[in-house]
């Protein structure tokens, strides 16, 4: 069982600029792989990133940021700014984002073994760049574990049929995937999301996970489906759910022995019972960051009283 997981994350870093009405700009550290690694680190996990990062004052902020959390961050030698994001909620909190970012990343380097690699998002269909991240993915296999999440942006996947195969791609080298409604929606336009999770996990992976907002999640496993409802919280806002959910999933696997090389076939071999706990698990996770503002998630206390509220039928917070 692996008590403390020792995580590499790859994928970008984002200076998200939020936008509220009659409200200055305020800069959040942000990009869903920095994210998860932060979710994992504040949960106990050993998380290092490989990233990009500028030589400008929102790369230093979200170094800090990172490091302050207990991640270990690693860059390249890219000199182009720190990608940046303007992110505009809604009046119920929902985040749409504008980017200004570019994924150059050439060498995953020569660094340490780690019991599991997880990436996805812009860092995964963004060239040059995610050429390097399949790569590093696929030379991590036989020693590692390996999640991935597509975090869907439109506007920057490129041509469709290309971004499809891209995802596909990776998902086929994954043992664990995590996926939003919305997700599965622009790739696979008026397709059930059932259907193409199942058509996912046959693909490879273990476990295929779908949140769907308000409407809770559901899970698809070599011997079925399991689903859950949705927390009773009060939401601020949505930044960071769902990398919140993804630090929440791999923290609840980890914890149960079923990452890592040696979790592998433990993995494969898992029961409704426990997918079922991993997803209350990753729920609560994402419940205690939508009920405060920007990507912040729970620390193992602040999870624990979560669930344990949801255990007594109270809101989560």
């Amino acid at each position: 069982m692996l008590d403390r997981l020792d995580v590499l994350v790859i994928g970008e870093c984002v200076a998200d600029i939020v936008r509220l009405p009659g409200a200055a700009d305020q800069v959040h550290p942000g990009g869903s792989p920095a994210n998860v690694a932060y979710g994992l680190a504040r949960l106990g996990g050993e998380a290092t990133l490989l990233t990009q990062l500028g030589p400008d004052g929102d790369g230093r902020l979200i170094r800090d940021h990172l490091t302050a959390g207990g991640v270990r961050v690693r860059t390249d030698h890219s000199t182009a700014p720190t990608p940046s994001a303007a992110v505009t909620l809604d009046d119920d909190g929902r985040a749409t984002y504008t980017f200004e970012i570019t994924w150059t990343l050439t060498a995953a380097g020569s660094g340490p073994t780690h019991q599991h690699v997880h990436t996805g998002s812009i860092a995964a269909v963004m060239e040059p760049g995610a050429a390097t991240v399949l790569d590093a993915v696929e030379s991590s296999r036989t020693a590692s574990t390996v999640s991935y999440d597509p975090n869907v942006r439109p506007e920057l996947m490129g041509d469709h049929a290309t971004a499809v195969r891209r995802v596909e791609r990776c998902v086929a080298l994954s043992d664990v995937v995590k996926a939003s409604d919305e997700d599965l929606a622009w790739l696979y336009p008026g397709e059930e999301p059932e259907q193409i999770a199942a058509r996912w996990q046959a693909t490879g992976p273990a476990l295929v996970l779908v949140t769907r907002g308000a409407d809770g999640a559901f899970a698809v496993l070599p011997g079925g489906r399991v689903t859950i409802g949705a927390l009773p919280t009060r939401v601020v806002d949505t930044v960071g759910a769902g990398d919140a959910f993804m630090s929440g999933t791999l923290h609840a696997l980890a914890s149960r022995g079923l990452l890592g090389a040696d979790g592998r076939e433990r993995l494969r071999a898992v029961d409704a019972d426990t997918v079922t706990e991993v997803l209350r698990h990753a729920a609560a996770s994402a419940a205690v960051t939508v009920a405060r503002a920007g990507a912040n998630p729970p620390d193992e206390a602040e999870l624990k009283a979560a669930l344990d509220r949801f255990r007594g039928g109270r809101p989560v917070v």
